[in-house]
């Protein structure tokens, strides 16, 4: 375990599969992170590198305790954000491919109460969303059929 980061032995040839989505990952990351973070003084400089700290495929199911993962904040502080990509949905979903809920939602901001804004996504395949260090997010429970449409990769930024 490297720097209390819990591992696994990683299954290569599914990472074979996924290597150039996770590197394609990566690129967007450092583009997104730098729109972010240039004006904030955290970028001393235009060149720094990412590298991913945990990467999983997520499964979710209608069954108590795989339906979601609920309200958290990815890495307690030890990342510098995560990216989340819904897969394409196949034959995991079952005969009809189908399943019902999912998506994601964030809570940021100051919504007009003062208490943060709750943001809910539909996801669909391919969309990529983008988590800023300490945000509060949850991949919503479903609650018919079977998903393992979620990648993410929490990620860590060395300058």
């Amino acid at each position: 375990m490297e720097s209390g980061i819990p591992c696994t032995n990683p299954k290569l040839d599914l990472l074979d599969v996924f290597l150039p989505l996770l590197e394609t990952c990566n690129v967007l990351f450092t583009h997104w992170y730098r729109q972010q973070h240039s004006c904030s003084g955290k970028l001393r400089s235009n060149k720094f590198t990412v590298k991913r700290i945990m990467t999983f495929i997520t499964r979710y199911t209608p069954n108590p305790g795989e339906e979601a993962l609920l309200k958290h904040v990815d890495g307690a502080g030890k990342v510098d954000g995560s990216i989340v990509v819904a897969l394409p949905i196949d034959s995991w979903s079952g005969p009809d491919n189908s399943f019902s809920g999912g998506g994601l939602t964030f809570w940021d901001g100051k919504g007009p109460t003062g208490r943060p804004e709750e943001i809910h996504y539909d996801t669909r395949s391919g969309d990529v969303a983008f988590i800023d260090r300490a945000v509060w997010h949850q991949a919503n429970p479903i609650s018919k059929g079977v998903s393992r449409k979620i990648l993410k990769c929490n990620l860590f930024i060395s300058i």
